[in-house]
């Protein structure tokens, strides 16, 4: 079991202790701050959109109290303040720091010229975004692409569903080929499996799910391009030629990815105290990398290149104060989950394996493929690689098949709902930003279930019954 141990004598003297949040001081009400969040995202821009527009930094913040206020009282404030460092230092900070780079560097290139939203062109975009997001994030392809994707299709009278399956196959689905992919990978990667192992293992569910999705879309845009047709007027003039705009950036992305793969294959064994927190050096040097790096694209990119691409950080800012809360008021329900068999959620466990112990890729696909829909999808992962072993060589060979389920569900599910994965909130903002009405919280959802549940659904037939 993980257990969130922090000494905050560095932070706070006076209180001078260690502090474990221990799955035997919990219960299921303790996940109510977390449901409430996630309620909150759902039903306050339809039911309030003003006001959470304007505040929903501080509806999160409120949510995170409920969470803290309680086990302070109750536990004392130094398990509060520990489960609060924790949070930022081992979890969150990484977490949004990584998403930074890839967002500033990624909103410095610029697709120039007027592509016209076809539907052809549409899901050539989205095939090159899947093979992108394998190699530059989830969050990298994502704000590379959906910028030319809206501006390509802002005279067609129907677009939102390009991007809806946008989110489905290049924000999620795409990253499941490398540990640069997505998050749940990368810290796969960190606990031994082989960079290549999920291009092996995963690839071939990869290729079945986007290609089906692909072909959905293909179908779906082609029948409203010829009943909806374009608008008389398109809004964006057409330019001599397509090209990039702001190229210097691929330095500082090749930097992204050699930062990335060196916290994984770097290990020197040293720790730094952050916060009473023990952080491994390689991990510091990869943050402090990936800032570097985000001030040299702010310093590199001319700032032509960031006004015609309408960068702005309002898509950033609301990830980072929505997920601060989110990982918060997460942190015991992730220790109840990992307490397993022993926990409030034992009866969830004991869906992923038979009687005789044995685990069941499908049951293993489905379970952590649904937290990871709510919860954030890289603790989800850790959460399950732990309870069907822990030992990264038995799970790549014996265990091979759990693994991959595992890894599928937590990278492929996270496209169920709009705070499955960050890059879907970003999407979303940038659309609504650019003036595209997308579905409310589960409005997407009405979509995710009838599209993309049905051809999860028979991958995980296929490839894990």
């Amino acid at each position: 079991m993980k257990r969130w141990t922090v000494s905050l004598a560095a932070l706070w003297p006076a209180l001078g202790q260690a502090a474990t949040l221990e799955v035997s001081q919990l219960g299921p009400l303790w996940a109510l701050p977390f449901v409430g969040i996630l309620l909150s995202i759902a039903l306050c821009p339809l039911w309030a959109p003003h006001f959470w527009h304007r505040h929903f930094g501080k509806v999160a913040l409120g949510w995170a109290l409920m969470f803290l206020l309680p086990l302070a009282l109750s536990q004392g404030p130094a398990l509060a303040a520990g489960v609060v460092t924790h949070t930022l230092v081992a979890e969150y900070l990484p977490f949004t720091i990584l998403l930074v780079a890839l967002f500033t560097v990624s909103g410095g290139i610029y697709v120039r010229g007027n592509l016209h939203g076809s539907p052809g062109l549409n899901t050539g975009l989205m095939a090159l975004g899947a093979v992108l997001a394998s190699f530059m994030g989830t969050t990298g392809a994502s704000m590379l692409l959906i910028r030319p994707l809206i501006r390509a299709n802002d005279n067609r009278r129907h677009a939102v569903h390009v991007i809806v399956f946008f989110i489905f196959i290049v924000s999620n689905a795409g990253g499941s080929l490398t540990p640069l992919g997505d998050p749940p990978l990368f810290l796969g990667f960190l606990q031994g499996v082989s960079f290549f192992w999920t291009v092996r293992h995963v690839g071939p569910e990869m290729v079945f799910v986007c290609g089906v999705l692909l072909a959905m879309f293909y179908g779906l845009d082609s029948y409203w391009y010829r009943k909806e047709g374009v608008v008389p007027l398109d809004p964006t003039p057409d330019t001599p030629r397509v090209g990039l705009d702001g190229m210097v950036n691929l330095l500082p992305l090749a930097l992204i990815v050699g930062l990335v793969l060196l916290s994984g294959v770097w290990k020197p064994g040293v720790n730094v105290s952050v916060l009473g927190q023990q952080v491994a050096l390689q991990s510091l040097v990869r943050d402090a990398g990936l800032l570097g790096v985000t001030a040299l694209s702010l310093q590199l990119t001319p700032r032509a290149v960031r006004e015609a691409n309408q960068f702005s950080w309002g898509p950033m800012a609301e990830v980072a104060k929505l997920f601060v809360g989110i990982f918060i008021t997460m942190a015991p329900v992730l220790v109840m989950l990992q307490a397993g068999v022993n926990g409030p959620f034992a009866d969830l466990v004991r869906w992923v394996s038979t009687p005789e112990g044995q685990a069941i890729p499908l049951a293993y696909f489905w379970l952590s493929g649904w937290l990871s829909a709510f919860l954030d999808n890289a603790p989800t992962y850790l959460v399950f690689f732990n309870l069907a072993g822990g030992e990264a060589s038995t799970l790549m060979t014996q265990g091979a098949q759990t693994l991959a389920a595992i890894s599928a569900g937590s990278v492929f599910m996270g496209a169920m709902s709009y705070i499955g994965n960050a890059p879907n909130f970003m999407v979303k903002a940038i659309a609504e930003d650019r003036g595209l009405r997308m579905p409310s919280f589960f409005g997407y959802m009405g979509w995710s279930f009838g599209l993309l549940l049905p051809v999860l659904a028979l991958m995980s037939w296929v490839f894990f019954a």
